[in-house]
């Protein structure tokens, strides 16, 4: 009998944010190609704005790095303990992506497969955020479509197993400030730029591997470049 490899919280569902962290010091400016990266998006259904990266640590842009873990290209690899995510290329490269997770997250771990994709998905939140904030989500107990306020952001991508939504997702954020942290209800968030990125590159069956604690990854960032 195959093990059982995906554990996951009913609590992720939501995908929206229960911590505030405080403002960061002030970083240097990033340099002129992380700034278009990161640009506005006009041709969006909901014309997206430039994502303010001023504040965010550079190990947490994306960028191509090399990388020797066992996963076979075209795999995401999830390391949710270095806030990181990868998408695995040929020739022994990744790119890798920052990303914001919770403690949800950080509490397991195992393999799935992408089972949709969503462009400006709708949101729903759970009972128990119902209610633990009625004023702030009770209104959208019947979904909260999408668009720039949305907290899945500009794309979200749906984990399942077995062909059963694990309710674990891989999304935007309205909250650029919250990558590399971990403030997540549950799910992966990545900048909307990122996800966009991601959701281009990747078809429904992806395999996802998501590790705990116990990393898999090998990178060399010395070798490390804007993908393209």
């Amino acid at each position: 009998m195959r093990p059982t490899i995906l554990v996951f919280s009913i609590s992720l569902a939501g995908c929206v944010s229960v911590e505030q962290t405080s403002v960061q010091p002030t970083r240097p400016l990033p340099d002129a190609e992380y700034i278009k990266m990161y640009g506005p998006r006009p041709d969006e259904r909901f014309p997206l704005p430039a994502t303010d990266i001023s504040e965010v640590d550079p190990r947490f842009l994306r960028r191509e790095v090399a990388y020797n873990g066992p996963e076979q290209p075209g795999t995401i690899v999830v390391d949710t303990s270095s806030r990181y995510l990868y998408l695995v290329r040929e020739n022994g490269r990744a790119i890798r992506y920052g990303i914001g997770v919770g403690k949800e997250g950080l509490a397991w771990s195992g393999r799935a497969r992408i089972g949709r994709k969503a462009a400006w998905p709708s949101w729903t939140p759970t009972p128990d955020m119902i209610r633990r904030e009625p004023e702030r989500n009770a209104r959208w107990a019947g979904g909260m479509p999408g668009g720039l306020q949305n907290p899945l952001g500009a794309r979200a991508l749906y984990l399942y197993e077995d062909g059963k939504d694990t309710l674990y997702r891989l999304h935007g954020t309205t909250e650029p400030w919250s990558i590399g942290q971990a403030v997540s209800s549950g799910c992966i968030r990545l900048f909307n730029q990122d996800i966009i990125d991601l959701f281009n590159r990747v078809p429904v069956g992806t395999p996802v591997v998501v590790l705990n604690r116990n990393p898999l990854v090998a990178e060399q960032g010395r070798d490390a470049k804007p993908p393209t």
